[in-house]
């Protein structure tokens, strides 16, 4: 019995793997799915809260009533550098129409997040959840946060209304969920 857990834990790790050979990849990947969840079904609003790369204490109260978009990311995360100008472009669009966008970096330090702010020109806050996880938390009792990245749109209550689950393939689907969000009365 010792000896299969003593070989258990050779094993090799795919993501260890990738490492060694510099891949870069270090990411959970999946294929887009989106899932939009109808309003009658939507489980209680999230409550949310953290600290930004910039050191701003944040609370999803301040954002409350707003559609909100969520994008858990980290910087090496080669899907999260290709979608960041999606979400960007998204975000102008709407951010003058009760419309809040907040990332959830999920493994970097704030220096790192705001390198990635900067070059990718990203202009919304992120909170910095790779010591505490209470961002991830939150969210994790109403729905899976299991690869990155995953984008979640919030209705005006603040409930998960929708859910992106990999890269963004441009901006149309991740702008017409914001839409249809907004659409829906308070």
């Amino acid at each position: 019995m010792l000896s299969a857990v003593a070989l258990s834990a050779c094993a090799p790790d795919s993501v260890a793997q990738q490492y060694l050979e510099g891949s870069d990849k270090g990411y959970i990947s999946a294929e887009l799915t989106v899932s939009e969840i109808a309003p009658d079904e939507r489980g209680e609003p999230v409550e949310f809260a953290g600290v930004t790369e910039h050191g701003d204490e944040f609370t999803s109260s301040e954002i409350a009533g707003d559609v909100t978009v969520v994008n858990f990311w980290y910087a090496a995360c080669g899907p999260c550098r290709v979608e960041a100008k999606d979400l960007e472009a998204v975000w102008q669009q709407y951010e003058d129409q009760d419309v809040s966008f907040v990332g959830v970096n999920t493994y970097d330090q704030p220096d790192t997040a705001r390198a990635f702010a900067e070059e990718y020109g990203i202009t919304y806050p992120s909170l910095i959840d790779v010591d505490s996880g209470d961002a991830k938390l939150a969210f994790a009792k109403v729905t899976p946060i299991q690869a990155t990245p995953t984008t979640l749109v919030l209705d005006k209550q603040g409930r998960v209304a929708a859910r992106i689950i990999g890269q963004l393939d441009g901006p149309s689907i991740l702008s017409t969920l914001v839409g249809d969000a907004l659409a829906e009365s308070a």
